[in-house]
């Protein structure tokens, strides 16, 4: 939610901030639509699939936002909290990921 507030208030500015607002709704609302996504894969393998693109997506999220705080289109002080946020779901979701992964090599070993 705080990624949509962010981008309505870009949004509402011309130019630049508004093209960077709809690159960063996109990938920013794609993070949680691919991990709930993953929670009705049709295997391990679609489950790891959708969280890599939930990884991508939460990456470049990241991207955008250091471009904003870079170009000072927005208060550094209000995009630093996400700025972190992103960076913790990163190591959240490659953390998942890789335990999902290792699980499932030990299982093929079985």
């Amino acid at each position: 939610m705080r990624i949509v507030n962010l981008c309505k208030v870009l949004d509402e500015k011309p130019g630049v901030s508004r093209t960077l607002a709809k690159q960063l709704i996109r990938s920013g609302t794609s993070i949680g639509a691919n991990v709930e996504e993953s929670q009705a894969a049709q295997s391990t393998a679609d489950f790891i699939h959708k969280l890599e693109i939930s990884l991508k997506e939460a990456r470049e999220t990241r991207y955008w936002l250091r471009l904003l705080i870079a170009a000072e289109l927005f208060p550094d002080s209000r995009l630093r909290p996400l700025l972190t946020e992103s960076e913790e779901l990163i190591k959240i979701i490659a953390a998942i990921i890789v335990r999902k992964k290792q699980n499932r090599a030990n299982n093929s070993k079985l």
